[in-house]
């Protein structure tokens, strides 16, 4: 597999290694049923190395009639909503042992949301670059994958917001990077980052600075899949990687070698749908009622991420203030 590059950056060929791990001891989930995985997804990026929570906080949720009243009609007799879902790491995401079955803070969220509406979920595993642009073509109803809510996609995306996580970083064990509070103590080194994520797109916006502040500037390589990112960081072809916080504190706990660094930026998470779509009030109303009859904060406590929660689902919000200059 080769890297995907963006101008000015190094085109690595990576021998890619299929993340693999103990067997899964999971009984059951709430994921709101198995999705479809590429090919080869028992051991797939995504498929998480250690036992998995496997509480069900959902079954239980009742359906909240004030919430399915917002829907839209033709949604109602449809009796579903399609989700396309990136599936990359936990907590966010992940496959059971089965290489189908979709886990996660997402899931649980989708799966929670289509009870309290009286739906079912359809979900179909999609690329993270991919998400975005089909649901602006029609193609599903809801995308997951972790987005933060940001100025740019806000001009053609609606969001739903059900989480606040953001960008943090995370390097060898053996750097000597302490934390990163501004981006030009990355000059100089080799930056891994998925593609089409708010990590690429600050790097690439803020790179620039090095060459002001007189130094060598950094390299991006931009990834597809979220193992090749750790195995470039662990093979010592990156020296750093920028990923979602609740993600990177999770994943430095599976593997040796490495060392999360520091939480860079919070930034609200949410569904996002096509612009101007009707189904917004009712996954508002629905979150909102998910705090208010406790599945919401079970559903944190599950996969560890008490510290992002949020104090009411919002639509649309503006992005939270950057420390970028």
């Amino acid at each position: 597999m080769t890297t995907r590059t963006r101008p000015g950056t190094t085109r690595t060929t990576v021998v890619f290694a299929l993340i693999t791990g103990a067997a899964l001891a999971l009984t059951a989930c709430s994921g709101g049923g198995p999705a479809t995985a590429p090919a080869g997804a028992s051991g797939a990026p995504g498929a998480a190395k250690g036992a998995l929570p496997s509480e069900d906080v959902v079954s239980a949720v009742k359906k909240n009639e004030a919430a399915a009243k917002l829907l839209p009609a033709d949604v109602r007799q449809r009796g579903s909503f399609t989700v396309a879902s990136s599936v990359a790491s936990p907590p966010s995401s992940t496959y059971l042992a089965d290489g189908k079955t979709v886990v996660g803070v997402d899931a649980d969220f989708s799966a929670a949301v289509a009870k309290a509406l009286g739906l079912e979920v359809k979900r179909e595993v999609v690329g993270f670059e991919a998400i975005l642009p089909a649901l602006g073509s029609g193609k599903y109803d809801v995308g997951t994958g972790n987005f933060g809510v940001t100025e740019e996609r806000r001009r053609t995306i609606d969001f739903v917001t059900y989480i606040n996580d953001g960008q943090g970083f995370a390097s060898r064990a053996d750097s000597p990077l302490k934390a990163v509070t501004d981006l030009t103590q990355l000059c100089g080194l080799k930056v891994a980052v998925n593609a089409g994520t708010t990590f690429e797109q600050s790097l690439e916006k803020n790179k620039g600075r090095c060459a002001e502040a007189g130094k060598k500037p950094y390299e991006v390589s931009v990834f597809s899949e979220a193992g090749t990112v750790w195995m470039a960081l662990q093979q010592g072809r990156s020296d750093v990687t920028m990923s979602t916080i609740n993600g990177l504190r999770y994943a430095v706990t599976q593997q040796k070698g490495v060392k999360f660094l520091n939480e860079y930026r919070r930034l609200d998470v949410g569904f996002a749908f096509k612009k101007g779509t009707p189904l917004a009030p009712a996954f508002q109303a629905a979150v909102n009622g998910l705090k208010a009859d406790g599945t919401y904060d079970r559903i944190l406590k599950k996969w560890g991420v008490t510290g992002s929660g949020i104090a009411k689902s919002q639509i649309s919000p503006p992005e939270l203030p950057s420390p970028e200059k």
